[in-house]
């Protein structure tokens, strides 16, 4: 199993920007300290991978976690959602107790 997932909608979106961009990255996933709650998600496109970072490719995306922000994601799925209020990348995270309405915060106590 693995320890951080990509869903198909979400690995089409990033193949999508990265060929928008016109050069080779990934979706860099990353769990800072801060937010409403406590911690929070960072994506940003990274064209460079750290030797410790987990790679996980999908089709033509690939995904980057590095091994501190793999511990807070352990049993994870990155998803995209297109929805009425917006687009955005989502973190379905079973290790969150809670979050707050911007869906980018979240806490584990």
């Amino acid at each position: 199993m693995e320890q951080f997932a990509v869903t198909d909608r979400a690995a089409a979106r990033i193949a999508e920007i990265v060929a928008s961009e016109g050069k080779p990255a990934a979706l860099r996933v990353a769990v800072l300290a801060g937010g409403c709650s406590g911690f929070q998600y960072r994506f940003e496109l990274d064209a460079n991978r750290d030797p410790e970072d987990l790679l996980i490719e999908h089709g033509p995306a690939k995904v980057l976690v590095d091994p501190a922000s793999l511990d807070l994601l352990a049993g994870s799925e990155l998803d995209y959602t297109d929805e009425l209020m917006g687009s955005h990348f989502a973190v379905r995270n079973p290790n969150a107790k809670s979050a707050c309405g911007c869906g980018t915060s979240f806490s584990l106590d």
